[in-house]
């Protein structure tokens, strides 16, 4: 998959069969707009091609209001969409001024100047330009002048695609990661880079690895326990993560911390990936430092079941 962020650098596409959106997650909902455009880019010989934009446009347009929680950051939204087999991913940079463009010019400078596309596929409710003022009715009515083909989502799918993205956080945020792994189609994962944190963990007899998240936009699940896998430069490993405050040192910054099964690297600085697989229990205080350290061996010897 060829990804291309800047307009002016185009290709020239082969009957390119466009879609536009988020695809934040790029889980099992996309797979109907994926099929339709497998579909299309066979039956015309073309060229399948997504256009996506960055940051997210609710951060340009509503800037005040609640952050974006992202299900994927922008790399891994990439990494994903390239498995699925897309010939060109276009990375749009949502400024104030793009957001300014007519409808008509969308249209026109945008779709068609930069992409000549043979099939627009695109949702029922779909809105562009200035206001959102744009939309279906505009795209059928020119689209003869233009000569491309014009592929409707149906309203089902479309409601299907938000209440998918609606479940996955709520399940993330609630800690159910397995009904949110079974939307997805994956586990559930964050990219970060481990970092030093006081060596608590270290001196209870559980070293764990220190995670900065690569983007804090990312949806952090709900603070507890979980059953993970950890993929870093030298393989990939089983361990128990924690998402908290510490409250049983009367911690206050949130973090996460993984403790890595049969390992024993030094590994700060490095780049880490982590895959949810299972909740175990939330985040809780406790009297007794032995009291502690008793509920993470059990911790331990559930994740190890788990994941075995």
């Amino acid at each position: 998959m060829q990804v291309h962020r800047d307009l002016e650098q185009l290709p020239q596409f082969r009957h390119a069969v466009i879609t536009i959106g988020t695809f934040d997650g790029v889980h099992q909902g996309h797979r109907h707009i994926l099929q339709q455009l497998e579909q299309a880019a066979t039956a015309c010989h073309g060229e399948k091609v997504i256009v996506t934009f960055d940051p997210h446009p609710r951060e340009v347009l509503a800037p005040d209001k609640a952050p974006v929680h992202l299900l994927t950051t922008l790399e891994e939204k990439i990494q994903l969409l390239d498995l699925q087999g897309i010939d060109h991913l276009v990375v749009v940079p949502f400024t104030k001024a793009f957001s300014q463009l007519s409808a008509t010019e969308y249209l026109e400078e945008f779709l068609i100047k930069r992409f000549n596309p043979h099939t627009i596929i695109i949702g029922y409710d779909h809105r562009f330009g200035h206001n959102r003022e744009g939309g279906l009715a505009l795209l059928e009515a020119e689209q003869h002048k233009f000569g491309f083909e014009l592929l409707e989502i149906p309203q089902q799918v479309v409601h299907d695609l938000t209440v998918s993205s609606t479940k996955i956080r709520n399940s993330l945020k609630d800690g159910n990661v397995l009904l949110a792994n079974e939307l997805l189609g994956y586990p559930y994962f964050v990219n970060g880079t481990v970092v030093h944190g006081d060596k608590m963990g270290r001196k209870l007899g559980f070293p764990t690895a220190n995670i900065a998240l690569n983007d804090s936009r990312k949806l952090v699940p709900a603070q507890g326990v979980y059953a993970v896998k950890v993929t870093l430069a030298s393989g990939s490993f089983n361990g128990a993560l924690n998402i908290g405050t510490r409250p049983t040192f009367n911690g206050r910054e949130l973090r996460i911390e993984v403790y890595i099964f049969d390992f024993d690297q030094e590994i700060y600085g490095q780049p880490i990936n982590v895959q949810f697989i299972e909740y175990l229990r939330a985040d809780m205080k406790f009297d007794k430092i032995e009291d502690l350290v008793e509920q993470m061996h059990r911790d331990t010897a559930k994740a190890r079941e788990i994941l075995a």
